[in-house]
């Protein structure tokens, strides 16, 4: 942490400033964890299902969080959840220590299916699902149906493993219905991402006094690296996106060798997170410090539909309302042939994640969502790709900006 600026509350035995709790684990306090772990129950007990089963890795982190405040590395797991009983973290035997130190979820098993292959554990303890089976229907009582989240997720000898091991059970997807639980954000979940999108305002800033003529993609990249996690960045939910020139066409560019060139745009992203929360900005910057006429005119359309965007932020709008004028605007403006992304997403655990406000969704905006207004273009012939980004918490008064400074910079004349 840097001398003079804010705390940022994580960590195992931090005061948390909203709950006034005690981080029992590594990134997610206790009353959070039962709320979810009851949430779940209760869709059990509706669907008239014994347990479920909760499937995640590290590249599909959300679902598995959202229980444990936790993943392991190298290896994948499952979250299991009785209707009633202690629930468990199945995985693999390299991360069981870490699970039992940060981890919401302590009560562990390991699988094969779940560890690195070919990798030998003499002193652990595995087991496979036909013995869990045997196990769950002895604590549990007789398990007759099961609810699978992340299945279409998890590889084919995981997904045939429980197949296989929980033999006569009836197996049920209900990872839509799992997935609208993380819809509405909780006042400390949005206090995370609060504190994220403050993070990423430093990461912005470090990153815009990096970029020059003869600058690495690399070297702008680790200035918002190191921005974040100075200032106590929990992790980040991508990889930094740098792009100058026509490497900016590549959508979510990783930052490259390459140094930027006078007369050239550079794309810049980053998406710290505090507790597994997500902040994200997003902007495409001058080489020269100063925009060409024509980059400001592309700057101009960019931040007008942005405005637009902004505008349909509104309680009880559908996601294909929301998206509308600024798909008009680019149509109009010969942008349209460009669009790879919709405008307007979530972000909570993944810097992006359902519900998704494109042009073919349903999906009605509330208060306590969090999303982010993300315009964007690629593979023009002159301007190459561009996008811009920040986010909103939606209030029935209307959308708050999560950074008041990327907000004034993206909806600026």
């Amino acid at each position: 942490m840097l001398d003079g600026e804010p705390k940022i509350h994580c960590g195992i035995e931090v005061l948390n400033k909203y709950t006034k709790e005690i981080y029992v684990m590594g990134y997610l306090i206790q009353s959070e964890a039962e709320k979810r772990l009851n949430q779940v129950r209760g869709l059990l007990k509706e669907k008239k299902l014994d347990l479920a089963l909760v499937y995640y890795d590290e590249f599909n982190i959300g679902n598995g969080w959202y229980l444990t405040g936790w993943c392991p590395q190298f290896e994948s797991g499952a979250v299991l959840v009785p209707r009633k009983g202690t629930p468990m973290l199945l995985g693999g035997p390299e991360s069981e220590p870490f699970a039992k130190l940060d981890s919401a979820i302590t009560e562990t098993r390991n699988f094969p299916v779940f560890m690195v292959p070919d990798e030998e554990y003499p002193n652990a303890v595995i087991i496979d699902f036909q013995q869990l089976f045997a196990e769950l229907n002895q604590t549990l009582g007789t398990v007759k149906a099961v609810g699978l989240v992340g299945a279409d997720r998890m590889p084919a000898a995981c997904y045939k493993g429980i197949v296989d091991g929980f033999a006569g059970v009836k197996l049920v997807d209900i990872t839509d219905d799992y997935v609208k639980l993380r819809y509405n954000k909780s006042p400390w979940e949005i206090e995370q991402i609060r504190a994220a999108f403050g993070i990423a305002d430093y990461c912005y800033n470090a990153m815009k006094a990096k970029v020059a003529p003869g600058v690495s993609e690399i070297e702008i990249a680790a200035a918002g690296e190191f921005a974040a996690r100075s200032r106590g960045a929990s992790g980040f939910g991508f990889s930094a996106i740098v792009g100058s020139g026509a490497r900016a066409n590549a959508v979510v560019p990783t930052a490259s060798s390459k140094k930027v060139e006078s007369g050239e745009l550079v794309m810049i992203g980053l998406a710290p997170k505090i507790n597994g929360y997500a902040g994200v900005m997003g902007d495409a910057l001058p080489v020269n410090g100063e925009y060409s006429l024509r980059q400001q005119e592309c700057m101009k359309h960019l931040r007008e539909a942005f405005r637009l965007t902004k505008e349909q932020l509104v309680v009880g709008k559908t996601g294909r309302e929301i998206d509308a004028p600024a798909r008009a605007y680019f149509e109009k403006h010969g942008f349209s042939k460009y669009l790879v992304c919709p405008f307007v997403h979530t972000i909570g655990l993944h810097e992006a994640e359902s519900p998704f406000f494109g042009p073919g969704s349903n999906d009605v905006l509330v208060p306590g969502m969090t999303v982010c207004v993300d315009v964007s273009f690629f593979g023009h012939p002159e301007f190459h790709g561009v996008r811009i980004e920040t986010g909103y918490e939606i209030t029935a008064k209307g959308a708050v900006p999560f950074s008041s400074q990327m907000d004034k910079i993206h909806t600026e004349e």
